[in-house]
């Protein structure tokens, strides 16, 4: 398996982007294939969702839901690629912030173009407990949110030992599939539109981290000295 030379995090092959892009491919099948009907593994959390929904729940899951909008996707990605750039000079540490919220920006991209072609209705207004406008797949708060978290958990496990890294990645990851939760629990997503977020991140992210780490670890450009981890780092 390949293998980054500073931080020592193994990437998949391409089979993993394939396995991935495969997966959304047949997800989003499955969801034209009956025009944008719900199925029952769509329409049986969703009932219970609505039908489980105390003030204070509604409450905590529109805080968590936030995360996948507005300043938040950005900010996390900035900082992910801020922190990839490890020992690097500052203008390669903003070279390296910069190309991470550029993965970001095109991932956001093509999740509205695919939700534009898939153009599925959202489960009925009357059901929502949070405003909010579009098409329903894939999601796009989960796309986003689990984008930024790959992003920000990259930037992490470039600059924290293995140990600390690893569990920084994993609240990262945590936090992402609580916004895709969120999104079901308020009533404005199918599950499989959560579903199709989350492969829609995993497989872009897997498909732009590995060269983007190579890119940085090769010193960021030409007459670059490599990127490096922090001090420390493992």
């Amino acid at each position: 398996m390949p293998r980054t030379a500073a931080a020592g995090v193994r990437w998949p092959r391409p089979l993993l982007p394939a396995g991935l892009a495969a997966a959304l491919g047949a997800l989003a099948w499955l969801v034209l294939a009956r025009h944008g009907v719900p199925y029952a593994f769509d329409s049986g959390p969703h009932r219970w969702a609505v039908a489980h929904r105390p003030p204070a729940a509604v409450t905590a899951a529109r805080i968590v839901t936030g995360a996948g909008t507005g300043p938040y996707p950005p900010l996390a990605a900035a900082l992910g690629g801020w922190l990839a750039g490890g020992r690097s000079t500052v203008r390669r540490r903003t070279r390296s912030t910069v190309l991470a919220v550029l993965v970001l920006v095109v991932g956001q991209g093509l999740r509205t173009s695919l939700m534009a072609a898939a153009h599925r209705a959202r489960p009925p207004v009357a059901d929502w407990a949070a405003q909010t406008s579009g098409y329903s797949f894939p999601s796009g708060h989960t796309a986003s949110a689990a984008m930024a978290a790959g992003l920000l958990a990259w930037g992490l496990r470039r600059v924290l030992p293995r140990g600390p890294g690893g569990v920084a990645a994993a609240v990262c990851a945590a936090v992402a599939v609580a916004v895709g939760c969120s999104r079901v629990y308020l009533g404005v997503h199918w599950p499989s539109d959560v579903l199709g977020g989350w492969l829609l991140a995993a497989g872009w992210l897997a498909v732009t981290l590995p060269p983007l780490t190579a890119y940085l670890d090769a010193g960021g450009g030409p007459g670059g000295e490599p990127a490096g981890p922090a001090d420390g780092g493992s």
